[in-house]
């Protein structure tokens, strides 16, 4: 098992800054050479997982829900590694069958999300799954379905959190691990 220290020395060497992108002003935070290296993708993981699991390792939750589309990434192998099912939360019209949607303000517009009506069973415990935490928006969004679904958003877990913006205020008394904070 990965210390604090050496996932924060993995996101440091494999996430980059690209300025200015997608809009001037905003800093994009690059998981492309995460992705790219086993060993860093297999320390995020698990270190990601483990927000799912109880003292003794034991899986507290029945699916892992992954945000459009970074968070697709992530929120697929924690739910494999958790022995759960994954769900998508996607973008508007992206997914067939009747859906519930939440439309909500990002950090440079706006944005509405979605995800299949049935995707939770009644009671289903969710760990929420995505890189960056920001705003919050996009999180306090994603909650609010599987809330919409009768299901439990029991924690979220992000890769890194960019803590001047607050992001955690919108997730009120949901738990929130970020692996770094930038």
């Amino acid at each position: 098992m990965s210390t604090t220290t050496e996932i924060g020395e993995v996101l440091a060497r494999l996430i980059r800054d690209v300025p200015d992108f997608p809009e001037p002003g905003i800093v994009f935070k690059d998981i492309t050479p995460l992705l790219a290296d086993p060993v860093g993708l297999e320390v995020v993981v698990t270190a990601l997982a483990a927000v799912g699991r109880d003292q003794a390792g034991v899986p507290v939750v029945d699916k892992v829900a992954g945000m459009e589309a970074r968070g697709f990434i992530l929120a697929a192998p924690v739910a494999l590694a958790l022995g759960v099912g994954f769900v998508p939360v996607r973008k508007p019209g992206k997914l067939p069958g009747e859906t519930h949607a939440v439309s909500y303000a990002l950090e440079y517009g706006q944005a509405t999300l979605e995800v299949a009506h049935d995707a939770f069973g009644p009671g289903d415990r969710v760990l929420l799954i995505d890189d960056v935490l920001a705003t919050g928006g996009t999180a306090a969004a994603t909650a609010d379905l599987v809330r919409r679904c009768g299901a439990e958003p029991v924690g979220l877990a992000v890769l890194m959190e960019l803590g001047f913006l607050d992001g955690r205020a919108p997730m009120g008394d949901l738990p929130v691990t970020a692996l770094t904070v930038a």
